[in-house]
């Protein structure tokens, strides 16, 4: 351990979109709550079975309290029964007692059941289910979040966008894993369809604690927009075992663990990372934090243990782990108590309390597609690379460009030598691709590029992967890629505070020359997120002028960030000026 101290007939898509949640909840079961009161105390007794995912026992019940019960609380157990028996997986006895069912008969939490049972049935035969009704608070957590989802859809269906972002924000909460990552896609794709001026309005009219403010606030920033107000934070977010802020809100943490593999395949990498976040730390003048760095070893296992030893030895915020894997073993423990900025996206979401900052691939996805649907580019032609990097970057683009209301024209897929294309790429240009976009390396995009010349591509717009510049340096050959936009660090363009220009760092420091630059910025971002986390956390106008580009914080944990943009002229990098 280092120390420093000091320093066939397509479903309607409203089924689609609902179907992935359903599933997992369905699979999943429901949180149990307490029962509404009955008249009958057998009914209630039949709801905590169900609600202990003995379905079918409660079924049989509720249907025999049924057979001798009269008036509306025969409606009340048939609905019940109805909804128990499809928990059970026996929908056609679930749909023969439905028959038998006046909604208008049924209250309290069995009609929340029944409007949810309706909608899922209607859901299953292709069909648009009509808006639910009944109360969901009433139900356990798990319906209450398959409630919202259904709601969502028929919200959807009757063309009420904001009413179905706001029933599927409601469900958030109750949702994991897959379904939730489906879900948030689904409200960014609803609200994408919103013009600046009434997201704007809709977000400063939503109140405090309504779960739709943190998705329409996030859109608000990816577009650049001002916040009416800051996100909607859990109460994990403290900030008052910190020393005082700061006039410009720097408020360091007092004793900050770094979690890096300094050992294993991945220390290289690690390096330019610390020595990116030394050169950040000491060139602070003020008041620092203690900090300690643990080896990781590039392992789960290995960052599970050095978080461990960073609590023991009472670090009050930590940053790293640095790969997917270890960040996903951190955030996936129930002992994550210690704040943590991860240095990527894991499996999971961040805890409240903690962020993720990353460079992923996804990243450069996301914002190449809005790069080209700022300039009205909403019909692209995809080219990747097969290996991971490009494909998690297409796919990025892919879903949002979809989110911002553009298609994909066609996605190419090539090799390390990607060989003759052009067929491709020409029926491409017949299906309308108003732009390309590249995710590759360098020496994959300059066998490319004349080839989409050829084809009557090489007037559109293309926009790439940061990843073009790796295998590049010789301006002869890299001036076939003159034109071609990519994102990159704002460090070269309008330098970083506390830290020498780009060029003079390379000259000094061997960690942050050529394509390590991109990540000693990445770590000197890591600690001035760290030093100004509250700043970003509370304040509607908090960003950062990183290294990376400007960084914002969103209400789910995760550092946003604006790169910069490049090009290439003459076969040499040029920053774009905003």
């Amino acid at each position: 351990m280092d120390r420093h101290t000091r320093a066939p007939q397509q479903p309607h898509p409203a089924r689609r979109w609902l179907a992935p949640g359903l599933a997992v909840l369905l699979a999943a079961g429901c949180a149990s709550v307490a029962p509404a009161p009955s008249a009958d105390p057998g009914h209630a007794v039949a709801i905590a079975l169900l609600e202990q995912g003995q379905a079918r026992q409660a079924a049989q019940q509720l249907e025999a309290l049924a057979a001798t019960a009269r008036n509306g609380q025969r409606h009340a157990l048939l609905a019940d029964a109805a909804f128990a028996w499809r928990e059970a997986g026996d929908e056609a006895r679930a749909r023969s007692l439905l028959a038998q069912v006046e909604a208008r008969r049924v209250g309290g939490a069995s009609r929340a059941r029944l409007a949810l049972l309706r909608a899922e049935l209607a859901l299953a035969d292709g069909q648009v289910p009509v808006p639910l009704d009944g109360d969901p608070a009433l139900l356990p957590t798990g319906q209450q979040a398959r409630w919202q989802l259904a709601q969502g859809a028929a919200l959807e269906a009757a063309g009420d966008a904001i009413g179905a972002a706001a029933a599927r924000a409601r469900a958030d909460a109750g949702l994991q894993g897959q379904a939730r990552e489906d879900n948030r896609r689904a409200i960014e794709r609803l609200l994408s369809g919103l013009d600046d001026a009434t997201l704007g309005a809709r977000a400063a009219a939503l109140p405090a604690g309504e779960p739709l403010y943190n998705f329409t606030a996030r859109a608000l920033l990816r577009r650049g927009l001002p916040l009416p107000r800051p996100f909607d934070r859990d109460p994990a977010w403290n900030f008052d075992d910190r020393p005082p802020a700061a006039a410009d809100g720097y408020r360091p943490p007092r004793r900050l663990a770094v979690l890096l593999p300094l050992s294993g395949p991945l220390s290289t990498a690690a390096a330019s990372v610390r020595d990116g976040l030394l050169a950040g730390y000491y060139g602070e003048t003020r008041q620092r934090p203690e900090i300690r760095f643990y080896d990781t070893a590039g392992t789960p296992a290995g960052a599970l243990a050095a978080y461990a030893r960073a609590t023991a030895e009472q670090a009050d915020f930590v940053i790293g782990p640095l790969s997917r894997e270890e960040v996903g073993a951190v955030f996936g423990q129930a002992s994550a108590g210690v704040p943590t900025l991860a240095l990527n996206r894991g499996n999971v979401p961040p805890p409240p309390g903690h962020a993720t900052f990353s460079l992923a691939p996804e990243e450069d996805g996301v914002a190449a597609a809005d790069y080209l649907v700022a300039r009205e580019h909403r019909r692209v032609l995809v080219i990747a690379a097969n290996d991971e990097n490009g494909q998690r970057a297409a796919e990025a683009f892919a879903r949002r460009l979809a989110e911002r209301g553009g298609e994909v024209a066609a996605t190419v897929r090539v090799g390390e030598q990607p060989g003759d294309v052009s067929a491709q790429l020409g029926q491409a240009a017949a299906a309308g691709a108003d732009a390309v976009f590249l995710a590759m390396r360098g020496p994959q995009a300059r066998a490319l590029v004349p080839q989409l010349a050829l084809a009557g591509l090489g007037v559109k717009t293309r926009v790439a992967t940061s990843q073009l510049t790796s295998g590049t340096g010789r301006a002869e050959e890299d001036a076939v890629l003159d034109g071609t936009v990519y994102p990159t660090e704002a460090w070269p363009v309008r330098g970083a505070a506390q830290l020498p220009s780009a060029q003079r760092a390379a000259e000094l420091v061997p960690t942050a020359r050529g394509p390590a630059a991109r990540l000693f910025a990445f770590g000197y971002d890591a600690w001035r997120i760290s030093a100004y986390l509250e700043r970003l956390a509370t304040r509607a106008d908090g960003e950062l002028r990183g290294a990376t580009g400007t960084l914002r914080l969103d209400g789910f944990g995760a550092v946003l960030r604006q790169p910069a943009w490049a090009t290439f002229s003459g076969g040499t990098p040029v920053p774009l000026r905003d």
